[in-house]
């Protein structure tokens, strides 16, 4: 079987190895092993790749590149009306040479393939929406028409589409799905977490304004003000890593929070297991692989309340919802940091629901997927 996945993420290549966000190559392997060959059209960089790149693994793989491009400005859509043409024309060569066509949306190629595999309704397809699907949610008028467009049966044939959640009136070739990061054999047996101590906070994400770093440190400097002992890592980079580190500066911060930039998935497990409290204050996720995988290694998370994440925390049992007012939310932290019965029922509720969702159970999912698409 040719796969051909379709996605906006950026690629690059070293040797014969090509990479990619590390996630997004994790999960694709694990389909690549279904496959006797794998196709990815995707934009590609001449940039090294970074710490949170990884490498496809197969042995019969071909990247086919696109121009990179975007519709932000109006210099940028110019631009992009220019490379249309040509993006179109690949995708569409490469879907009339495909046994199976996979989109990865939303994302600006994610749109574009959305009408091109139009002209394909015999061929068999999968579309992963790694967004939020709830449909009262606000997004991009961008997100929306991916999301008309697969959800519309008459003019998406033959597509499994894969979401997060499960919504009202989905129709009927959308398919409730998850994501996992580790396996069975990663289970570790977790450390009972005192809270006589430092309370550590973990942010695993980009710094960007949608994820409300900003909010996050602000939390945790309310919790300190208030005479708890508390400290904050946040992983990973974005635009807004200088503002951040001017407001610790400001506020005389520096010696609980602390900016760690991109690691390694080792380096963040540890991190995990040694921190008390997940936190994102997100405004907008599909299924937060930072909230699953600090819940997998005993964090409380505490996140806002945006697509799934309302289920993934049992609406408040076994994690925070956020109400992205500061003294409301210090209450309700404050509440669990001084009790270690309510802290450890939590977590105990938050390991034993994220640790059923491992790489295991996907790979078998995405398993039968491929199986029914062969049946075809």
């Amino acid at each position: 079987m040719k796969f051909v996945i379709f996605t906006h993420v950026l690629h690059s290549k070293e040797g014969n190895q090509y990479y990619g966000y590390a996630p997004y190559v994790r999960e694709m392997n694990v389909w690549g092993e279904n496959v006797d060959e794998l196709v990815v059209v995707a934009p590609v960089t001449d940039c090294k790749k970074s710490e949170i790149d990884s490498s496809y693994i197969h042995q019969n793989i071909q990247l086919i590149a696109i121009s990179k491009f975007d519709v932000l400005s109006l210099r940028s859509v110019l631009a992009t009306l220019f490379k249309l043409p040509k993006i179109i024309w690949t995708i569409f060569k490469a879907m009339k040479n495909a046994d199976h066509i996979h989109l990865r949306c939303p994302g600006n190629v994610g749109l574009v393939a959305c009408f091109v595999q139009i002209l394909f309704p015999n061929k068999i397809k999968t579309a992963k929406y790694a967004g939020n699907w709830d449909p009262q949610s606000k997004q991009p008028w961008t997100y929306q028409l991916q999301k008309w467009v697969l959800s519309n049966t008459f003019l998406t044939r033959n597509m499994q589409v894969l979401v997060y959640g499960d919504w009202k009136g989905m129709t009927e070739n959308i398919k409730p799905f998850f994501t996992a990061t580790y396996k069975e054999t990663e289970k570790k047996p977790i450390v009972q977490k005192e809270l006589n101590t430092t309370i550590k906070f973990i942010f695993v994400g980009t710094l960007v304004k949608g994820k409300n770093s900003l909010y996050a440190i602000q939390l945790v400097e309310n919790l300190y003000k208030k005479g708890i002992a508390v400290s904050l890592r946040l992983y990973g980079e974005g635009i807004e890593r200088k503002k951040l580190e001017g407001y610790v500066l400001d506020k005389n911060l520096e010696s609980l929070i602390h900016f760690e930039g991109n690691q390694s998935k080792e380096r963040i497990q540890k991190a995990y297991q040694e921190s008390h409290f997940v936190l994102l204050a997100s405004e907008s996720e599909g299924w937060p692989k930072a909230i699953a995988e600090g819940m997998f290694w005993g964090c409380v998370a505490v996140a806002t309340s945006v697509s799934c994440v309302p289920y993934m925390l049992d609406y408040g049992n076994r994690g925070v919802l956020l109400e992205m007012d500061l003294e409301k939310d210090h209450d309700q932290l404050e509440g669990i940091i001084v009790n270690q019965n309510i802290y450890d029922a939590m977590q105990t509720n938050a390991v034993a629901w994220s640790r059923h969702y491992t790489l295991d159970i996907f790979e078998s999912e995405i398993k039968k997927l491929l199986n029914t698409s062969n049946l075809h």
